[in-house]
Protein backbone atom coordinates (compact mmCIF):
# COMPACT_ATOMS: atom_id res chain seq x y z
CA UNK A 1 0.00 0.00 0.00
CA UNK A 2 1.24 3.50 -0.90
CA UNK A 3 0.02 6.86 0.30
CA UNK A 4 0.27 10.53 -0.53
CA UNK A 5 -0.93 13.24 1.84
CA UNK A 6 -1.87 16.79 0.90
CA UNK A 7 -3.25 19.34 3.39
CA UNK A 8 -4.05 23.02 3.59
CA UNK A 9 -5.60 25.59 5.92
CA UNK A 10 -7.20 28.92 4.99
CA UNK A 11 -8.43 31.76 7.18
CA UNK A 12 -11.56 32.12 5.03
CA UNK A 13 -13.27 35.36 4.03
CA UNK A 14 -14.89 36.49 7.26
CA UNK A 15 -12.50 35.71 10.13
CA UNK A 16 -9.66 37.89 11.43
CA UNK A 17 -7.59 35.00 12.77
CA UNK A 18 -7.06 31.33 11.99
CA UNK A 19 -8.10 28.87 14.69
CA UNK A 20 -7.72 25.70 12.58
CA UNK A 21 -4.55 23.62 12.69
CA UNK A 22 -3.25 20.38 11.25
CA UNK A 23 -0.18 18.17 11.21
CA UNK A 24 0.70 14.84 9.68
CA UNK A 25 3.47 12.26 9.77
CA UNK A 26 3.67 10.16 6.62
CA UNK A 27 5.92 7.55 8.27
CA UNK A 28 5.78 7.09 12.03
CA UNK A 29 8.92 4.97 11.91
CA UNK A 30 10.86 8.24 11.52
CA UNK A 31 8.53 10.75 13.26
CA UNK A 32 9.11 13.34 10.55
CA UNK A 33 6.15 15.66 11.16
CA UNK A 34 5.04 17.63 8.13
CA UNK A 35 2.74 20.40 7.01
CA UNK A 36 3.97 20.64 3.43
CA UNK A 37 2.54 18.46 0.70
CA UNK A 38 4.27 15.16 0.03
CA UNK A 39 5.98 15.30 -3.39
CA UNK A 40 5.18 11.68 -4.31
CA UNK A 41 3.59 8.45 -3.13
CA UNK A 42 5.50 6.40 -0.56
CA UNK A 43 5.05 2.93 0.88
CA UNK A 44 3.08 2.87 4.11
CA UNK A 45 5.71 2.10 6.73
CA UNK A 46 5.68 -0.47 9.51
CA UNK A 47 4.03 1.92 11.96
CA UNK A 48 1.88 3.69 9.40
CA UNK A 49 0.97 7.36 9.07
CA UNK A 50 -0.91 9.79 11.29
CA UNK A 51 -3.03 12.84 10.41
CA UNK A 52 -4.54 15.34 12.85
CA UNK A 53 -6.98 18.25 12.36
CA UNK A 54 -8.05 20.59 15.18
CA UNK A 55 -10.58 23.41 15.05
CA UNK A 56 -10.05 25.91 17.87
CA UNK A 57 -12.93 27.61 19.66
CA UNK A 58 -13.08 30.71 21.75
CA UNK A 59 -12.40 33.56 19.34
CA UNK A 60 -10.89 36.32 21.45
CA UNK A 61 -10.32 33.70 24.15
CA UNK A 62 -7.48 32.13 22.14
CA UNK A 63 -9.06 29.36 20.06
CA UNK A 64 -5.92 29.31 17.95
CA UNK A 65 -3.87 28.65 21.09
CA UNK A 66 -6.07 25.66 21.94
CA UNK A 67 -5.77 24.05 18.52
CA UNK A 68 -2.01 24.60 18.29
CA UNK A 69 -1.57 23.31 21.84
CA UNK A 70 -3.49 20.15 20.93
CA UNK A 71 -1.38 19.62 17.80
CA UNK A 72 1.89 20.15 19.67
CA UNK A 73 0.79 17.82 22.45
CA UNK A 74 0.03 15.05 19.93
CA UNK A 75 3.51 15.46 18.44
CA UNK A 76 5.10 15.14 21.90
CA UNK A 77 2.95 12.12 22.82
CA UNK A 78 3.65 10.16 19.64
CA UNK A 79 7.10 8.76 20.40
CA UNK A 80 8.83 5.59 19.24
CA UNK A 81 8.39 3.34 22.26
CA UNK A 82 4.71 4.23 22.63
CA UNK A 83 4.02 3.70 18.92
CA UNK A 84 5.71 0.30 18.92
CA UNK A 85 3.62 -0.81 21.89
CA UNK A 86 0.37 0.66 20.55
CA UNK A 87 0.72 -0.85 17.07
CA UNK A 88 0.44 -4.44 18.35
CA UNK A 89 -3.37 -4.70 18.21
CA UNK A 90 -6.57 -2.77 17.51
CA UNK A 91 -7.23 -2.60 21.25
CA UNK A 92 -3.82 -1.08 21.99
CA UNK A 93 -4.29 1.43 19.14
CA UNK A 94 -7.61 2.48 20.65
CA UNK A 95 -6.12 2.86 24.11
CA UNK A 96 -3.23 4.90 22.71
CA UNK A 97 -5.54 7.27 20.85
CA UNK A 98 -7.58 7.82 24.00
CA UNK A 99 -4.39 8.55 25.96
CA UNK A 100 -2.96 11.11 23.56
CA UNK A 101 -6.30 12.93 23.29
CA UNK A 102 -6.47 13.15 27.09
CA UNK A 103 -2.89 14.43 27.17
CA UNK A 104 -3.81 17.11 24.63
CA UNK A 105 -6.79 18.09 26.79
CA UNK A 106 -4.54 18.26 29.86
CA UNK A 107 -2.11 20.54 27.98
CA UNK A 108 -4.89 22.96 27.06
CA UNK A 109 -6.21 23.03 30.63
CA UNK A 110 -2.72 23.70 31.93
CA UNK A 111 -2.46 26.75 29.66
CA UNK A 112 -5.83 27.95 30.93
CA UNK A 113 -4.55 27.60 34.50
CA UNK A 114 -1.50 29.67 33.60
CA UNK A 115 -3.40 32.42 31.77
CA UNK A 116 -6.82 33.54 33.03
CA UNK A 117 -7.51 35.34 29.74
CA UNK A 118 -7.71 32.01 27.91
CA UNK A 119 -10.65 30.66 29.94
CA UNK A 120 -13.26 29.54 27.43
CA UNK A 121 -10.82 28.34 24.79
CA UNK A 122 -11.08 24.82 23.45
CA UNK A 123 -10.77 22.77 20.30
CA UNK A 124 -12.23 19.88 18.39
CA UNK A 125 -9.89 17.14 17.26
CA UNK A 126 -9.94 14.33 14.72
CA UNK A 127 -7.06 11.87 14.35
CA UNK A 128 -6.57 9.19 11.71
CA UNK A 129 -3.85 6.55 12.11
CA UNK A 130 -3.31 4.46 8.98
CA UNK A 131 -1.87 1.15 10.14
CA UNK A 132 -1.96 -2.44 8.88
CA UNK A 133 -4.46 -1.73 6.09
CA UNK A 134 -6.85 0.04 8.46
CA UNK A 135 -7.77 3.60 9.30
CA UNK A 136 -8.11 4.04 13.06
CA UNK A 137 -10.10 7.22 13.67
CA UNK A 138 -10.65 9.06 16.97
CA UNK A 139 -12.48 12.34 17.43
CA UNK A 140 -14.10 14.82 19.79
CA UNK A 141 -16.37 17.48 18.33
CA UNK A 142 -17.57 18.13 14.80
CA UNK A 143 -14.38 17.99 12.76
CA UNK A 144 -14.92 15.05 10.45
CA UNK A 145 -13.34 12.10 8.70
CA UNK A 146 -14.72 10.83 5.39
CA UNK A 147 -13.65 8.17 2.92
CA UNK A 148 -14.27 8.37 -0.81
CA UNK A 149 -14.02 5.48 -3.24
CA UNK A 150 -15.50 5.16 -6.73
CA UNK A 151 -17.09 1.87 -5.61
CA UNK A 152 -19.45 3.51 -3.11
CA UNK A 153 -18.90 7.27 -3.31
CA UNK A 154 -18.45 9.32 -0.15
CA UNK A 155 -18.95 7.90 3.34
CA UNK A 156 -18.90 9.97 6.51
CA UNK A 157 -17.00 7.83 8.99
CA UNK A 158 -17.30 10.09 12.04
CA UNK A 159 -20.49 11.24 13.74
CA UNK A 160 -20.57 14.80 15.05
CA UNK A 161 -20.62 15.46 18.77
CA UNK A 162 -23.06 18.32 18.41
CA UNK A 163 -26.45 19.55 19.53
CA UNK A 164 -28.02 19.18 16.09
CA UNK A 165 -26.71 15.62 15.74
CA UNK A 166 -28.43 14.76 19.02
CA UNK A 167 -31.65 16.24 17.62
CA UNK A 168 -31.23 14.11 14.49
CA UNK A 169 -30.64 11.00 16.61
CA UNK A 170 -33.84 11.71 18.53
CA UNK A 171 -35.77 12.10 15.28
CA UNK A 172 -36.65 15.71 16.03
CA UNK A 173 -35.00 17.09 12.88
CA UNK A 174 -33.72 15.63 9.62
CA UNK A 175 -30.13 15.59 8.35
CA UNK A 176 -31.13 18.27 5.84
CA UNK A 177 -32.59 20.45 8.59
CA UNK A 178 -29.47 19.93 10.71
CA UNK A 179 -27.26 21.36 7.97
CA UNK A 180 -28.94 24.79 8.12
CA UNK A 181 -30.03 24.72 11.77
CA UNK A 182 -29.19 27.95 13.65
CA UNK A 183 -27.49 25.93 16.43
CA UNK A 184 -25.36 23.74 14.17
CA UNK A 185 -22.18 25.28 15.61
CA UNK A 186 -22.81 24.02 19.16
CA UNK A 187 -20.64 21.02 19.97
CA UNK A 188 -21.17 18.67 22.92
CA UNK A 189 -17.62 17.32 23.26
CA UNK A 190 -14.23 18.90 22.84
CA UNK A 191 -10.87 19.54 24.43
CA UNK A 192 -10.40 22.25 27.06
CA UNK A 193 -13.77 21.91 28.82
CA UNK A 194 -12.96 22.56 32.48
CA UNK A 195 -16.10 20.74 33.61
CA UNK A 196 -15.48 17.42 31.89
CA UNK A 197 -12.92 14.97 30.53
CA UNK A 198 -12.81 14.29 26.77
CA UNK A 199 -14.52 11.07 25.69
CA UNK A 200 -13.48 10.37 22.09
CA UNK A 201 -15.34 8.03 19.82
CA UNK A 202 -13.09 5.58 17.96
CA UNK A 203 -13.80 3.49 14.87
CA UNK A 204 -11.80 1.32 12.46
CA UNK A 205 -12.20 1.28 8.69
CA UNK A 206 -10.61 -1.35 6.42
CA UNK A 207 -8.76 0.42 3.61
CA UNK A 208 -9.12 -0.60 -0.03
CA UNK A 209 -7.41 0.42 -3.26
CA UNK A 210 -8.08 3.99 -4.45
CA UNK A 211 -9.53 5.16 -1.13
CA UNK A 212 -9.24 8.86 -0.39
CA UNK A 213 -9.38 9.77 3.30
CA UNK A 214 -10.55 13.30 4.09
CA UNK A 215 -10.14 15.03 7.46
CA UNK A 216 -11.67 18.49 7.69
CA UNK A 217 -12.93 21.21 9.98
CA UNK A 218 -16.49 22.48 9.75
CA UNK A 219 -15.29 25.33 7.57
CA UNK A 220 -15.76 22.78 4.78
CA UNK A 221 -18.47 20.36 5.94
CA UNK A 222 -20.47 23.02 7.79
CA UNK A 223 -21.09 25.03 4.62
CA UNK A 224 -20.82 22.42 1.85
CA UNK A 225 -23.12 19.41 1.70
CA UNK A 226 -21.81 15.86 1.57
CA UNK A 227 -23.13 15.64 -2.00
CA UNK A 228 -21.09 18.70 -3.00
CA UNK A 229 -17.98 17.30 -1.32
CA UNK A 230 -18.51 13.93 -3.01
CA UNK A 231 -18.95 15.48 -6.44
CA UNK A 232 -15.78 17.55 -6.04
CA UNK A 233 -13.67 14.56 -4.98
CA UNK A 234 -15.13 12.39 -7.74
CA UNK A 235 -14.10 14.91 -10.40
CA UNK A 236 -10.56 15.25 -9.03
CA UNK A 237 -9.82 11.84 -7.49
CA UNK A 238 -6.84 11.14 -9.77
CA UNK A 239 -4.89 14.19 -8.51
CA UNK A 240 -4.86 14.61 -4.73
CA UNK A 241 -3.39 18.13 -4.90
CA UNK A 242 -5.99 19.38 -7.33
CA UNK A 243 -8.65 17.66 -5.24
CA UNK A 244 -7.46 19.55 -2.16
CA UNK A 245 -7.49 22.87 -4.01
CA UNK A 246 -10.94 22.28 -5.48
CA UNK A 247 -12.37 21.41 -2.07
CA UNK A 248 -10.92 24.63 -0.70
CA UNK A 249 -12.45 26.54 -3.60
CA UNK A 250 -15.79 24.86 -2.87
CA UNK A 251 -15.69 26.09 0.73
CA UNK A 252 -14.61 29.61 -0.21
CA UNK A 253 -17.26 29.83 -2.93
CA UNK A 254 -19.85 28.80 -0.31
CA UNK A 255 -18.96 32.00 1.55
CA UNK A 256 -15.75 31.19 3.39
CA UNK A 257 -17.49 32.15 6.63
CA UNK A 258 -15.13 30.12 8.81
CA UNK A 259 -11.54 28.94 8.82
CA UNK A 260 -11.13 25.91 6.55
CA UNK A 261 -8.81 22.96 7.12
CA UNK A 262 -8.53 20.06 4.68
CA UNK A 263 -6.23 17.03 4.89
CA UNK A 264 -6.43 14.39 2.16
CA UNK A 265 -4.72 11.01 1.92
CA UNK A 266 -4.73 9.07 -1.35
CA UNK A 267 -4.19 5.31 -1.10
CA UNK A 268 -2.98 3.11 -3.95
CA UNK A 269 -1.61 -0.42 -4.36
CA UNK A 270 2.10 -1.22 -4.10
CA UNK A 271 2.31 -1.81 -7.85
CA UNK A 272 0.98 1.64 -8.74
CA UNK A 273 2.90 4.88 -9.01
CA UNK A 274 -0.24 7.03 -9.40
CA UNK A 275 -3.99 6.49 -9.05
CA UNK A 276 -5.60 4.95 -12.10
CA UNK A 277 -9.18 5.00 -13.26
CA UNK A 278 -10.33 1.35 -13.34
CA UNK A 279 -12.24 -0.06 -16.27
CA UNK A 280 -15.93 -0.96 -15.96
CA UNK A 281 -14.95 -4.63 -15.62
CA UNK A 282 -12.43 -3.87 -12.88
CA UNK A 283 -14.98 -1.72 -11.05
CA UNK A 284 -17.48 -4.58 -11.12
CA UNK A 285 -14.90 -7.08 -9.85
CA UNK A 286 -13.73 -4.74 -7.10
CA UNK A 287 -17.28 -3.91 -6.06
CA UNK A 288 -18.17 -7.61 -5.74
CA UNK A 289 -15.00 -8.19 -3.73
CA UNK A 290 -15.75 -5.17 -1.54
CA UNK A 291 -19.33 -6.27 -0.87
CA UNK A 292 -18.20 -9.83 -0.14
CA UNK A 293 -15.61 -8.64 2.40
CA UNK A 294 -17.84 -6.00 4.04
Amino acid sequence: MKIKISAVVDIGKERDNNEDAYIFCSDLSFLNWQQNEMPSYIYLGEYGALMVVADGMGGENAGEVASETAINSIKKSVINNRIEKAAKSDDSVEQFLKEIIKEADDSIKQKIDEDYDTIGMGTTIVICWLLNNKAHIAWCGDSRCYVYNHLFGLKQLTKDHSLVQELVDKGEITEEEAFSHPDNNIITRGLGDLDSQPIPDIINYSLIQNDIILLCSDGLCGYCTNKEIESTIEKNSMDITKCRDELMKLALDAGGYDNICIALTSIIDDEQSMPTEPSAKQKLYMKIKYLFNS
